[in-house]
């Protein structure tokens, strides 16, 4: 039976969408990759650089790191958010060149992480660093990006342009910071 068959077959039993599922490990690493002598020192409403920043790229990986594109927005800019842990939830603080970015039409380049079955997507994240374990969320939520498509996307494991209006994230529920929607594939 192939990884595929069996995530198949695994997805229906879990609790939630997909992107739930993605949040609950997001959270789970925000605090587990955050330096742990920060979140001793921090007391709520202190800012904390966020997770593991854009994520880390295995220099083992068959797949080359993403090179900084003119026109292209940068995950160095998206992944300079801080976040303030109050109670039970983080709130994120977002650089003014981020906050520039909301309701902008945006080109985003990553690697998809498929959030629905079939060959083609209309809504995936994309990550700034490519997958090495198809149950991990590669980054934090400061490297992924929701993308919410007008058509389709055909999955590949190679990079993904795509061309839509951001969204700057305060409070989602599923815990994401960024979001484009209307997106259409955009030559790199």
């Amino acid at each position: 039976m192939s990884s595929r068959t069996v995530i198949a077959i695994a997805m229906p039993r879990l609790p939630g969408s997909a992107l739930a599922c993605v949040a609950i490990g997001m959270a789970a690493a925000t605090f587990v990759a955050a330096d742990p002598t920060q979140a001793q020192a921090s007391s709520p409403g202190t800012a904390i650089p966020m997770g593991s920043g854009p994520g880390y790229h295995d220099p083992r990986s068959p797949f080359k790191p993403l090179q900084e594109l003119e026109g292209v927005v940068s995950w160095k800019l998206l992944s300079s958010v801080t976040v303030k842990a109050d109670k039970s939830k983080v709130i994120p603080t977002f650089p003014s060149g981020v906050l520039a970015l909301d309701k902008r039409t945006v080109k985003i380049q990553g690697f998809m992480m498929p959030l629905e079955p079939g060959d083609k997507q209309s809504h995936f994240l994309l990550s700034s660093v490519p997958t090495s374990c198809s149950f991990c969320v590669p980054a934090g939520p400061e490297g992924l990006v929701e993308v919410r498509s007008k058509t389709p996307v055909r999955y590949t494991l190679e990079v993904v342009t795509v061309e839509g209006q951001m969204a700057v994230l305060n409070d989602d529920p599923y815990g994401m910071f960024y979001r484009v929607t209307q997106a259409v594939p955009a030559a790199r």
